[in-house]
């Protein structure tokens, strides 16, 4: 079997790469480990995080490439790779304007969905783009074919939910408006139920796979599951192809131009992540299929690699609940309870060590540098009636099945709380004592909890003059333990600003493309706001596909602009990450 592209891997990136290397007349073959597409993005948010798109315009913020560049660089600092930005900032709005122009993917761009630092150039919207619901039932056979959500993020019968739905879902007698609203989604699944095995909404991560697998399927690429990778092939120092193991046996693809990586990263590979990985039995919110095939296989092929620079991986703090069954499910802590006033986290000494309500990846930050495998969420139960915690949702009426399993921990007071997740009475007592003070005055002289834009988004505006904090008041009080999981890997193959993988020396390896998690973050391991790995993913996507097609000069070279040049003559750079 022999094509023009080979891609390996049906997440985003290897979808969109081969998309777009298709519309560009390039035959294309995408081979699929498991049997099933859509990898990480089918079980995350589906935001991509894309500066400077007609989009953004759309909902009115000015957002432009030179203010996220600004921003970028307030938030990456001289961690490197300045030149992978800019090919990434200048490829944005042309990758997701042809998704948009000649494919079924649809975007929406969020008015309100601040980035995840405060800094120069940084946007309180337009930037994060969300990918609009999918009609599940145009893809017919095909729908069983797009990986599941979690089952935590499930509603009951299999009904998925939007981020501007949990409201409604949560609080359905709060106003007609929400009644109506949670009266639809669930008369939509009951008559989904009655011929397919879940409900065929899709929303976030599950919406954008469903769409990229239409457009496949409309532009005859063709789909190869339980295609398994064994290795590349390496001919004259060129990759030329791959060996797969598949249910027929070992087959052999050859490409007759590239083969482009786009497995997933090294979520599960257990030997990459004790190599980079700050504590050795991190949880992983990756499918268990995403072990690392295509960075080991580029790795054997010559390939560079790089830990992340600041950090290996993007984190999200976990809570774990073991049903009777032996399953464990896995809740992240994202926006719904970490914000909102009322709460505060504590290592197991039972101090605070970070604000609380900084981004997923920040907190776990907070963890990881003070070296606290396990942190505590604590609150009263007014807080946990109004915002809920984890899998507590809010307005539980009874709490007893959580706390027999051990996934909520109950006291009467902070002190016995304290002795039962193991820390010292008197010091907890004391933690929450001076986060009352704090909350009393408004400001959180200890943290900045509340100081800064995505803290105030995610907290609760009725309290002020802080959103996020308001006194622990009566009991009884509530502790529930995270740890931090990783999301997606910043550690990969080193690659230049048109994907293509370089070797030690950053000299490229030919033949051999990544895009997604197997290639590097070009954020340096830094997150800078929602979407920041699926936005690299398509626009890498794109560029690698551009490439292919001629439309760029050879990635060791890049031109710059008349007031990047020396004495009125154009400079060229090294641009490897």
């Amino acid at each position: 079997m022999a094509t023009d592209i080979l891609v390996i891997g049906a997440g985003a990136g290897g979808m969109s790469a081969a998309l777009f290397a298709k519309r560009r007349n390039m035959d294309v073959i995408l081979c699929e480990k498991t049997d099933m597409a859509g990898g990480i993005t089918a079980t995350s948010g589906g935001t991509v995080w894309a500066p400077g798109t007609d989009l953004s315009r759309e909902v009115g913020p000015q957002d432009n490439p030179d203010d996220a560049r600004r921003f970028l660089q307030s938030v990456v600092g001289e961690r490197g790779g300045d030149a992978l930005r800019d090919a990434f900032l200048e490829a944005a709005p042309a990758a997701i304007t042809e998704l948009h122009n000649h494919t079924d993917v649809r975007f929406a761009a969020a008015s309100a969905h601040p980035d995840y630092r405060d800094g120069p150039g940084a946007a309180w919207g337009g930037r994060a783009l969300a990918p609009l619901p999918f009609d599940g039932r145009k893809l017919g056979k095909d729908f069983s074919r797009v990986r599941p959500p979690r089952r935590e993020f499930l509603a009951p019968g299999g009904m998925m939910v939007g981020r501007n739905e949990l409201d409604a879902l949560l609080k359905p007698f709060s106003s007609i408006r929400n009644f109506r609203q949670t009266l639809s989604l669930f008369l939509q699944l009951a008559k989904d139920r009655v011929s397919w095995p879940r409900g065929t909404r899709l929303v976030m991560g599950n919406a954008l796979v469903g769409r990229l697998l239409l457009s496949l399927r409309r532009n005859n690429v063709p789909v190869l599951y339980n295609w398994s990778l064994d290795d590349l092939i390496v001919t004259d120092g060129k990759v030329t192809g791959a060996r797969f193991s598949t249910p027929e046996g070992e087959r052999t693809i050859t490409a007759h131009r590239a083969v482009v990586l786009a497995t997933g990263g090294i979520a599960t590979n257990t030997s990459l992540r004790r190599k980079v990985f700050p504590f050795p039995d991190m949880i992983s919110l990756a499918p268990a299929s995403n072990s690392g095939d295509g960075v080991e296989a580029g790795l054997r092929a010559g390939a560079g690699f790089s830990d992340g620079v600041d950090s290996p991986a993007l984190w999200m703090p976990c809570s774990t609940r073991r049903l009777r069954n032996g399953t464990e499910l896995v809740w992240p802590h994202i926006i719904l309870d970490r914000a909102k006033p009322g709460l505060l986290a504590v290592s197991q000494d039972g101090k605070r060590f970070v604000n609380e309500a900084n981004s997923y990846h920040d907190f776990c930050t907070g963890m990881i540098e003070n070296k606290h495998k396990t942190a505590w969420l604590i609150c009263d139960r007014a807080f946990l009636r109004e915002y809920g915690l984890g899998m507590v949702w809010a307005g539980t009426h009874s709490v007893r099945r959580f706390i027999r399993s051990g996934y909520l921990i109950e006291a009467s007071s902070i002190g016995a709380l304290a002795e039962k997740i193991g820390a010292h009475p008197s010091t907890l007592e004391q933690t929450v004592a001076r986060y009352n003070a704090l909350a009393r005055s408004g400001e959180d002289t200890d943290f900045g909890r509340g100081s800064t834009t995505v803290n105030r988004f995610n907290g609760d505006a009725r309290y002020e003059p802080n959103p996020c904090m308001r006194p622990v008041g009566e009991g009884p009080y509530y502790a529930m333990a995270v740890r931090p999981a990783d999301l997606a890997t910043s550690a990969g193959l080193t690659g230049d600003i048109n994907g293509q993988v370089t070797d030690k020396n950053g000299v490229p390896v030919e033949g051999l493309y990544a895009c997604g998690n197997d290639l590097t973050s070009l954020f340096r391991g830094t997150y800078p706001g929602p979407g920041t790995t699926l936005g690299p993913a398509l626009v890498m996507a794109w560029r690698i596909a551009a490439h292919l097609a001629g439309r760029f000069p050879a990635a060791q070279t890049i031109i710059r602009s008349p007031e990047q040049t020396e004495h009125g003559q154009p400079v060229t750079e090294n641009v490897s990450a």
